[in-house]
């Protein structure tokens, strides 16, 4: 398991002797190879603030659809609350071109080749909400063949055609 650090909170309360410091983690985990979680954890330390967002992340693991096992099989939007994302699938040798939050979110998750956008927040939490909810709308060629009842060549086969009279006509 990889994990990476994307954001810490630093807040203040205000008491009779002065300044208590408190820290808000947020982490990103993943095996790189399709699965990933995110955790936020809070604490009077920074050390220990990380370790209870690691475990948060370690326990709200998705499974993400890889083409090749380094892109996206399509392209896909995502939004949390006023972060919105656009990601996009790449060919080979593409890298991984996505902003901080976004980066740390594919490096984890084993994605090579990605173009992203980010509009809207900035706020670190809603990117990275933003794009697990894009990755969880992912979906494999073998999953829509099977819900519309036809066979993956069949599929691909229709794609392939699409793209070449797109090509034609442009």
């Amino acid at each position: 398991m990889v994990d990476k650090l994307v954001h810490i909170n630093r807040v203040a309360k205000v008491v009779k002797g002065g300044k208590r410091f408190g820290f808000a983690a947020l982490v990103v985990v993943g095996d790189q190879k399709g699965r990933v979680g995110f955790g936020h954890g809070k604490a009077r330390e920074v050390p220990e603030a990380i370790r209870k967002a690691t475990d948060a992340a370690k326990r709200a693991l998705i499974r993400v659809n890889l083409r090749d096992g380094r892109t996206l099989h399509h392209d896909v939007n995502g939004h949390h609350g006023a972060g919105k994302v656009v990601l996009r699938a790449a060919p080979a040798g593409t890298g991984i071109i996505a902003g901080g939050p976004m980066r740390a979110v594919f490096e984890t998750v084993g994605v090579q080749d990605v173009v992203a956008k980010s509009f809207g927040s900035s706020n670190p939490y809603n990117m990275v909400r933003a794009t697990f909810d894009a990755l969880k709308s992912q979906d494999n060629p073998r999953a829509v063949a099977a819900r519309r009842g036809i066979k993956v060549s069949t599929l691909q086969a229709r794609r392939r055609n699409t793209d070449v009279d797109a090509s034609a006509e442009g």
